[in-house]
């Protein structure tokens, strides 16, 4: 069985670039534009990765984070934060979840790959 990634990603060019770099990895993705379509495809999905961007319409990625570690059945899906903002605006997401990883949106091809990878092989 494929592993599956969730992204949660508010700008459709930034799935087209995700579905870019996943292509040839063997994993699923699931797409969501917001924190609420997330949490509402926790629901009935469980993933075993989520990528999120910080800066999202309505619910912001720091808001999902903390109501997805928060919930018992999500709190061990590994989190990759992917944003335009210092990662030293959002240090206190990794009092939470030690093993959370920060990129920055431009050095996404580079990076994105090996740290899924470490994370969920």
């Amino acid at each position: 069985m494929n592993k599956t990634v969730m992204i949660v990603e508010d700008e459709p060019s930034f799935h087209i670039i995700y579905e870019a770099l996943l292509e040839d990895t063997g994993y699923e993705i699931i797409h969501t534009y917001d924190g609420e379509d997330a949490l509402s495809r926790l629901e009935s999905e469980k993933p075993d990765l989520i990528i999120l961007d910080i800066i999202l319409d309505m619910m912001t990625g720091d808001t999902f984070f903390l109501y997805l570690k928060g919930m018992p059945e999500c709190a061990d899906i590994p989190v990759i934060v992917v944003s335009n903002c210092s990662r030293y605006d959002y240090k206190s997401l990794k009092d939470i979840d030690p093993d959370l990883v920060y990129l920055d949106k431009s050095r996404l091809g580079e990076r994105l790959i090996p740290e899924i990878k470490a994370k969920i092989g």
